[in-house]
């Protein structure tokens, strides 16, 4: 929306700046996207006096001017016919920058003459196309600024233009009058009285106006009147320039009234050639199938329900959106009907859209006009149309009603003050609504006809918000419901989740953020992909199902990662997963993806492929940062889409699962489309025992000045017992002395079972006692050594190896 200042005080008195008012309105949510002044390139220029003016020595048309400036005389030499002494001119000199040659005027020689500066045309200012001669002004002062002067004598040429950006809401901004009554409900002025016109019909119209009983929801009211004689030349040049301000190009003086209206009051109109109109003017729906030539001089065919305007003939316009080429109004148009309607808006939106035009009308009618406005619109522009052109109105001819749109709200002002956060006083609240145009009955406000965005007492709240300025609000801080420390926020679950997620990173994984939709084929690898779990209206066939596994998605950004040549990779993403569609069906994880090598290449570093201990040991590492127990079993029955061989789950019983990890299957990296090796973990959350005691105090640390022993066993079992059974065997063997044991050699294949027979191999363990009342003796050493072996025995059916 474009508008001119002088336009603008046309309808709001005020005295201030064209700085203040775009301050004003972009505070008000009237958006400012630019402000056009010429009076910012033209600040350098000034009046001079042409004192004296000789031929040039060496050429016939430049002629060497002396000319008074507020400096003293300079001389210039100028090419311009009318160059002549005593004109008043407007001076540039040198350093000054002429916009219209895009250039800065120096200090020069003209065949062997000095020039200190130039006398401008219009052109060269770029006030008009004029460049015949340069400017002479009627009158001046030598040394006034040329602005000061335009100011005071020619003040279109230096009126600023302001484009503000409307939201669909506000409809009654797309009108200048409309932008004035915000800007005096601020207090930047005082709206001038609306006009009251009324034109006396001294005939009646001989074109009708109907609308079918059909139609009457969106088409409620249909007005006009005929004007015989008028004489449609150019528009006067006041309404030439203010339309050529704002971008719209003057066609003629009939069209540019319909223009004229459509930006000072948000009011499109339409004006039919009364002669190339048959019989009467209908309002209906299309059947479909017919064709009209616009005024932009396409060709349109409308489709079944659209609203238009018809006589006898056929369709001549489609209603609220453009008028049809046949009964366009031209320069030999004498006779005129004027239309003035008020259209539903979700139609005029539908139509437009279908045939794609995009029309001044349409943007206002789709947005909602005044309707109660719509006679005193037909007056006015018959008035306007009257002065310009001349001729003769008819009587208003009207089929429909103005729509009922009465609606008000109660304006609670202590509750205004509660949800803006600002003192604003009762008195003040009601005479914001006042000037905006809303009438107050009591508590009560009615909303004014012109604003069909308010619809509810939050609306009143928003009105008065922005008037009052939220850039006046003061930040003070949250008062505490107590005076002690504030309790925590984070539930212990999202303490974990956080914990867990710097447990990752620490171990130098990058967190990686999916979306937890995925494709059907990626949710049944992995589980998942049933009924259940379908989305109802999914945003694409790749994201159709919620995720059963967090491994999809991270797989997915391996993939991405590996075809742009980042082979080694180290991911993690913490979030929920869904193995159905009811609430407790779904659990919060987090899940790591090793892929590739465990170091970077380059010299002395040892470097192999990831394999199940790096990521059991990632898996331990975040369970003891989250305080799982120390004590766990891990167990083998993974699920298939990990390697059924390289895979375990971390439980505390049979049915309490901690944590999975191992290497995934290469059936699922294949259909992922990750190269191996890769290997991976999975932790639920929620699995993990939360500490029965709530504080934070820690148990007292129990230190022991006694000496830890530490022995060392190999044991001979067969190749399929697991580490974990012996390890177990041999810690259950003393409780109350055996603090640790853990394996550190493994000895197996066909050398190992070339010593220790076929299907064996050993496993050496170290075993730390440590002694809590004496020192341990050797016999007390030995009697252990003896339980560890019958455990372990009796466990695997191990040998102690020789």
């Amino acid at each position: 929306m474009k508008f001119t200042l002088s336009w603008l005080k046309e309808h709001l008195d005020t005295t201030a700046t064209v700085d203040e008012i775009a301050e004003t309105l972009t505070d008000l949510g009237l958006e400012v996207e630019e402000v056009v002044n010429p009076a910012d390139r033209l600040g350098a220029f000034t009046l001079a006096k042409v004192v004296k003016a000789e031929k040039h020595p060496d050429a016939d048309k430049l002629r060497v001017c002396q000319v008074a400036t507020d400096s003293g005389e300079t001389q210039i030499v100028c090419g311009a016919p009318n160059a002549r002494e005593g004109i008043t001119v407007v001076l540039a000199r040198p350093g000054t920058y002429i916009p219209g040659l895009d250039m800065t005027i120096q200090v020069g020689k003209i065949r062997g003459v000095e020039s200190h500066g130039m006398m401008c045309s219009e052109r060269e200012m770029e006030l008009s196309d004029e460049h015949n001669g340069i400017i002479e002004l009627p009158s001046g002062e030598i040394g006034e600024r040329f602005i000061d002067w335009l100011a005071a004598n020619d003040p279109a040429k230096v009126d600023p233009v302001v484009e503000i950006a409307i939201t669909p809401n506000r409809s009654d901004a797309l009108g200048v009058r409309g932008i004035a009554r915000d800007l005096a409900a601020r207090g930047l002025g005082t709206l001038k009285p609306a006009k009251d016109v009324t034109v006396e019909g001294t005939f009646d119209s001989p074109i009708g106006v109907t609308i079918d009983a059909g139609t009457l929801d969106e088409a409620p009211l249909f007005q006009g009147r005929l004007i015989r004689g008028v004489r449609n030349g150019p528009s006067p040049a006041w309404l030439q320039a203010r339309l050529k301000a704002i971008g719209l190009r003057p066609i003629s003086a009939l069209v540019d009234v319909t223009n004229f209206f459509t930006y000072d009051q948000n009011r499109p109109l339409h004006v039919f050639d009364a002669d190339k109109v048959s019989g009467n003017l209908r309002v209906h729906h299309a059947e479909g199938g017919e064709t009209l030539t616009a005024l932009d001089e396409k060709d349109y065919t409308l489709e079944p329900g659209m609203v238009v305007i018809s006589d006898d003939s056929g369709v001549e316009s489609i209603a609220g959106i453009m008028g049809g080429l046949p009964t366009g109004c031209t320069e030999e148009t004498v006779n005129v009907f004027l239309e003035a309607a008020v259209w539903e808006p979700i139609q005029i939106a539908r139509t437009g859209r279908a045939l794609k035009i995009n029309s001044d009308a349409r943007y206002r009618n789709e947005r909602g006009i005044d309707p109660a406005f719509n006679g005193q619109a037909i007056e006015q522009a018959t008035a306007m149309i009257l002065e310009l052109c001349g001729g003769e109105a008819s009587k208003v001819v009207t089929a429909g009603a103005v729509p009922d749109v009465a609606r008000a709200y109660k304006l609670d002002t202590d509750r205004v003050q509660s949800l803006v956060g600002m003192t604003i006083p009762a008195e003040t609240q009601r005479a914001t609504l006042e000037a905006l145009g809303f009438v107050m009955d009591g508590d009560m406000a009615q909303v004014p006809s012109w604003r069909p965005d308010v619809q509810g007492e939050a609306d009143l709240v928003e009105e008065v918000a922005r008037v009052a300025s939220l850039t006046r609000l003061e930040g003070k801080p949250l008062t505490r419901p107590t005076p002690r420390i504030a309790r925590p926020i984070l539930t212990p679950m999202q303490k974990r989740e956080s914990t867990a997620r710097r447990a990752a990173a620490a171990r130098g994984y990058n967190e990686c953020v999916t979306y937890s939709f995925i494709d059907q084929v990626s949710a049944e690898l992995f589980g998942g992909g049933s009924d259940a779990t379908m989305l109802a209206n999914p945003i694409s066939s790749e994201m159709s199902h919620m995720r059963p596994s967090l491994l999809p998605g991270l797989l997915q950004a391996a993939a991405r990662n590996q075809a742009r040549g980042f082979l080694d990779l180290a991911l993690f993403e913490a979030g929920p997963v869904f193995h159905g569609g009811e609430p407790d069906e779904q659990e919060v994880q987090i899940t790591g993806l090793l892929v590739g090598q465990t170091a970077a290449r380059q010299v002395g570093t040892e470097r192999r492929p990831v394999d199940v201990f790096d990521a059991k040991a990632d898996a331990e590492a975040i369970l003891a940062a989250i305080g799982a127990p120390a004590k766990a079993q891990i167990l083998r029955g993974m699920n298939g889409w990990w390697h059924p061989g390289r895979s375990g789950k971390i439980c505390l019983g049979p049915k309490k699962v901690l944590a999975g990890f191992g290497e995934l299957h290469p059936r699922t990296l294949e259909a992922m489309d990750v190269k191996g090796p890769a290997v991976a973990f999975a932790i639920h959350l929620a699995a993990v025992p939360f500490p029965k005691a709530k504080g934070a105090t820690r148990p007292a640390l129990v230190l022991n000045d006694l000496q830890a022993v530490e022995r060392d066993f190999a044991f001979v079992v067969d190749d399929g017992v697991e580490a974990l059974t012996l390890v177990n065997a041999a810690a259950g063997a003393d409780k109350a002395l055996i603090e640790s044991v853990h394996v550190f050699d493994e000895f197996r294949g066909e050398k190992a079972q070339a010593q220790m027979g076929e299907g064996k191999k050993s496993l050496a363990i170290s075993v730390r006692l440590q002694p809590t009342d004496k020192t341990l003796k050797d016999k007390d050493i030995e009697a252990v050594a003896d339980k560890i072996i019958a455990k372990v025995s009796k466990a695997t059916g191990g040998t102690l190896r020789g």
